[in-house]
């Protein structure tokens, strides 16, 4: 992974600096909270409903084990115990003293980390394949374009004060587990018809009040001009795009309006006097980065031991069954250590459950972690000789939850507990629909479903792109929870359709439980799919199960 050289480390520490005067100057009340806003949205810290809330960048989603352990020290030492990781690949702390924020984000500072662009009218943390570098179906680790992007969009001086946010996503593998399409920007590795490397550029993806799916803008850019082409692009947009409206300042409303051909024109034309002040430098800076993600060095022993206990303990091979990946490399696997107990709040670790990860990943997983955009912790690299060690340090942990992929298996945004933007709650309706599901001991034969959950319109949960999506609104100061079904977050992207009418507070868990049980009913076998099941039957059916009275009526 990325190591900070000098410059990284001097450039940090003057940011901090220049923040902890900020923050003084706020205390001591010369500064007012609206002149402090857009000084404090800069290093990642937002004024939620009970507290502030410190949004930490883990770019890419990759960590090692010092880092993992500094989150801890944050979540025990300036917060409540824990930390929540998010859809983007960060971890946020909500209940930070403003007085203690710059002390964080000096720590952050001794191991490579920071809050920078995790809010704002900018350019995002990067995200990435959460199974970069490991997966057994990549062309390349995707990793050092994700670095290349971040250190080129780092205070980058025509993108800090855009219409609106901008977020990109990198993979290079044959399965999206990065949700490429639900992105402002999407780099994808590919290989053309002549077996040269390059990259599909995918553009105008994103949720919200307004979900679309991305389009390719390019279909194969020769690795030497992604760089200058993602510049044109981001420009040709903050040029163009709409600040009459932020809720149409978006890339997609953008190319949507003005049309794919006509934006993709303006790029090429934007690209032809960019690139040549490129001079080569990015591809330079791109070696030099490339070096920093050499694959560990695997090692080849005997796996009779995991075998055996695969074969004697039925727990162990549950939970292998479920939480495990095919790795790249003979021998290995990957880990996803679900941060989805049953009835616990999604995406939720204690500084305790942090720093065993942290030590499992130096005892056994070549000192990587990696977070996914699902809320879990990955483990990329464990031999299986290792598995048996490794799930009973994670049990001692109360981390081996086997349900990953399962109907508990939940995305949720924090909601009404926590953000001043939601509507509804999303925590308590995910920790029932996840207990109810393991009081009814179904999830292993329901299989493959993704719930994902909003308490806004904001989609942080990715409610339309869940095969089961919910979406808490207020309805004249009640909660009230939209059903959509058929979303896709993969290469088949979809967004999901509204099922009906929506549910109160208390109708939704036994609403969610109806659309399950008859899901069971309606596949074809247990090797079908929940969303294979509605793309084949459509809305119609499961609807009847959800709204069974309105058939009644209408019989």
């Amino acid at each position: 992974m990325y190591q900070y050289n000098d410059f990284d480390k001097a450039f940090l520490a003057e940011r901090n600096r220049q923040f902890r005067a900020q923050v003084e100057r706020r205390i001591a009340g010369n500064l007012t909270e609206d002149e402090f806003k857009p000084l404090r949205l800069m290093n990642g810290l937002y004024l939620q409903l009970h507290a502030y809330m410190l949004r930490v960048a883990i770019p890419y989603g990759t960590l090692n084990s010092a880092q993992m352990d500094t989150l801890a020290l944050l979540a025990e030492k300036w917060d409540k115990g824990y930390g929540h990781f998010t859809t983007r690949q960060n971890i946020q702390y909500n209940w930070p003293k403003l007085k203690d924020v710059p002390d964080m984000l000096d720590a952050l500072g001794e191991v490579g980390m920071h809050a920078i662009q995790t809010s704002g009218n900018t350019i995002r943390n990067v995200t990435a394949d959460h199974f970069a570098g490991a997966a057994a179906d990549e062309l390349e680790d995707p990793r050092p374009i994700a670095e290349l992007i971040r250190q080129w969009s780092t205070d980058h001086p025509e993108f800090q004060f855009m219409g609106r946010k901008f977020k990109i996503a990198v993979s290079a593998g044959e399965a999206d587990r990065a949700v490429l399409k639900a992105h402002d920007l999407a780099v994808r590795v590919v290989r053309n018809d002549a077996g040269e490397t390059g990259y599909q550029v995918l553009v105008g993806g994103g949720l919200g009040r307004t979900p679309m799916v991305g389009k390719v803008l390019n279909e194969f850019l020769p690795r030497e001009d992604l760089l200058p082409y993602i510049e044109a692009t981001v420009s040709v947009w903050n040029q163009i795009g709409r600040r009459d409206n932020k809720y149409k300042a978006r890339i997609k409303i953008t190319v949507h309006e003005t049309g794919l051909e006509e934006f993709r024109a303006k790029v090429e034309e934007r690209f032809e006097s960019v690139q040549p002040t490129f001079s080569g430098v990015d591809q330079e800076l791109l070696s030099e980065i490339k070096a920093h993600f050499a694959p560990p060095a695997f090692r080849n022993a005997p796996v009779t031991e995991f075998e055996n206990t695969y074969n004697s303990n039925p727990l162990f091979r549950s939970w292998v069954d479920t939480n495990l990946t095919e790795h790249r490399a003979p021998g290995y696997t990957i880990v996803t250590v679900s941060i989805k107990k049953h009835g616990q709040t999604p995406g939720d670790a204690t500084a305790e459950q942090m720093r065993a990860l942290a030590q499992i990943a130096r005892d056994y997983g070549h000192d990587e972690l990696r977070i996914s955009h699902e809320q879990n912790v990955i483990l990329p690299h464990v031999h299986k000789s290792d598995l048996p060690a490794v799930y009973a340090a994670l049990r001692e942990a109360d981390l081996h939850t086997a349900n990953i992929g399962l109907v508990s298996d939940i995305i949720a945004c924090p909601g009404m507990d926590y953000c001043a933007l939601a509507t509804a709650r999303s925590i308590p309706v995910a920790q029932q629909i996840a207990t109810r599901f393991e009081e009814l001991k179904l999830e292993h034969d329901i299989g493959h479903l993704q719930i994902k959950i909003s308490g806004c319109i904001n989609a942080c949960g990715h409610h339309h792109v869940g095969h089961i999506g919910i979406l808490g609104l207020d309805r004249a100061g009640v909660e009230n929870y939209q059903i959509t079904l058929g979303g896709d977050a993969t290469w088949t992207a979809a967004i999901g359709e509204r099922a009906g009418p929506g549910f109160a507070y208390d109708e939704i868990v036994p609403a969610i439980e109806r659309l399950v049980k008859g899901y069971l009913e309606l596949r074809e076998g247990p090797e079908e799919t929940f969303l294979e099941a509605y793309r084949r039957l459509g809305l119609a059916p499961f609807k009847a199960h959800l709204y069974p009275e309105a058939q009644a009526n209408a019989a």
